[in-house]
């Protein structure tokens, strides 16, 4: 949620990899099957994973779709979109939940696991219906657990999780991190409250849906890698996440500057990763068939060359809705 507004076969993506390249100008997105360009030559550690070892969809928002050899994961897929008002300064607490089954359908594929960072509308609202219509196992926190069965979800389905389990899934590794939501200008968090029991009543509209605690989530298949860092949110436990040094970052642009020297001690906390992505920067009401607007409470420049100022060898891609991406987060045909 916006700041404003008071993430069988093969068992390894392809070789672990620690990429290292001069920052991408985040100014403008890249475009669909557009190769990313860079002040200088990339310097690469290890060499990127090998071709099609996994490949990357960005869903909008904080969301993504990670393939390896026919297996599906998916993070925070919101793919609906529906209006709030938010970004019109109408916001509307009392919309109506709803899915777009055929967008949803076309986007997700057959997912065997779903990764909710937490419970507000645009990271859980299409997270029933693909539950119900896949059969995937959901992983999250326990707000998330009694609104998703309240939603008519299987309770067998869905994996309750604090932060700090390591979970295998016959070869994908999910390491579940606490962590934190971002807050705006008052310092304040958006829906905050979390759920110990069902909720009184089936939820209906996006103010039945409190965020519930924050997770993110780092996966890896099989033992080298690559490894991705997945954020809901733009704030973090800076303990939490030390040590972790995940191979691409895919890290939620803050809306305010509520978090201290936010973007800094991320970078130091996750080792500097080769690569960085700007998630959660985009207007989540523009239908995914459209190019992507910036958040106007988003510095999309800003953030890029903040991180390129803190870590200078890290690459910064900023994805697009209709790109595959490789394992090096490098567009693929």
């Amino acid at each position: 949620m916006s700041d404003d507004t008071d993430a069988r076969g093969a068992k390894r993506f392809g070789r672990r990899t620690m990429l290292r390249g001069a920052a991408l100008s985040a100014a403008t997105p890249l475009l669909p099957g557009t190769p990313p360009t860079a002040a200088a030559a990339p310097a690469v550690r290890h060499g990127d994973p090998a071709a099609g070892a996994a490949t990357f969809r960005w869903l909008g928002t904080a969301g993504w779709r990670i393939d390896v050899s026919g297996r599906t994961v998916l993070f925070d897929p919101y793919v609906t979109r529906f209006p709030t008002g938010l970004f019109t300064g109408a916001f509307d607490r009392a919309t109506r939940l709803c899915t777009d089954e055929a967008a949803v359908r076309e986007r997700v594929g057959r997912p065997e696991l779903v990764l909710v960072s937490h419970s507000h509308w645009d990271h859980l609202a299409d997270v029933p219906y693909i539950a119900a219509s896949t059969g995937a196992r959901v992983v999250g926190t326990e707000t998330t657990y009694h609104l998703l069965v309240a939603l008519g979800v299987d309770p067998a389905q869905i994996s309750v999780v604090k932060g700090g389990e390591v979970l295998d899934f016959d070869g994908i590794v999910v390491e579940v991190v606490a962590s934190l939501h971002s807050r705006n200008k008052q310092h304040s968090y958006f829906a905050p409250g979390r759920l110990a029991g069902p909720p009184p009543a089936r939820p209906e509209t996006i103010g039945d849906l409190p965020e519930g605690d924050t997770l993110a989530y780092q996966v890896t298949a099989g033992d080298d890698g690559p490894t991705a860092f997945l954020m809901g949110a733009s704030d973090f436990g800076e303990r939490a996440a030390r040590g972790l040094r995940p191979d691409l970052a895919m890290v939620a642009v803050p809306t305010s500057a509520s978090t201290h020297r936010y973007v800094p001690r991320l970078l130091r906390a996750l080792g500097d990763p080769g690569v960085v992505v700007p998630v959660h920067w985009d207007d989540f009401e523009r239908p995914l068939d459209l190019p992507p607007r910036t958040d106007p409470s988003a510095d999309l420049d800003a953030f890029a060359a903040q991180v390129r100022r803190e870590s200078p060898a890290t690459r910064v891609v900023v994805p697009d809705y209709g790109t595959l991406y490789g394992a090096g987060m490098r567009p693929v045909s």
